[in-house]
């Protein structure tokens, strides 16, 4: 049975679908990237460009994609919600792999990349819990 979720609920789905979305034109802009783009960026930005490896890339597309289909099923109040966002949030984890514990990129590029991910790993586990709590309450079915 589906219960009415709070007031709150709507918005707060609405605005984690946004920050997927920008997310998502981040994952776009990255991979779209020209030879030209490349060139012009400095010695340490593409060493750290070429030295991602390919299923990075792929969990950076998981989690940033996931991120907004679920949140788009927050918001339709789909119970499928709860696994895409639980994908989105392994995408996430995977990515930190890759960034924080295969290669020193994250030390490379500087303080802000550990207070950035930080904040996409919190993110992602909150919006993981809200879709349990959503589900949990017969908010989502």
């Amino acid at each position: 049975m589906m219960n009415t979720p709070p007031k709150w609920f709507k918005p707060v789905a609405i605005a984690a679908f946004i920050w997927n979305l920008l997310g998502c034109l981040a994952y776009l802009s990255d991979v779209m990237l020209t030879p030209e783009d490349i060139a012009a960026m400095s010695e340490a930005e593409q060493a750290l460009y070429a030295a991602r490896p390919a299923w990075a890339v792929g969990a950076t597309a998981i989690a940033v994609w996931g991120g907004a289909l679920g949140c788009l099923g927050l918001i339709l109040r789909k119970s499928w919600a709860n696994l895409v966002l639980m994908l989105s949030l392994a995408g996430v984890v995977v990515q930190d792999i890759a960034l924080f514990g295969m290669s020193n990129a994250a030390a490379m590029a500087g303080p802000v990349v550990y207070v950035m991910q930080g904040v996409v790993l919190l993110v992602a586990i909150g919006l993981v819990l809200l879709s349990r709590k959503a589900l949990k309450l017969g908010w989502i079915s």
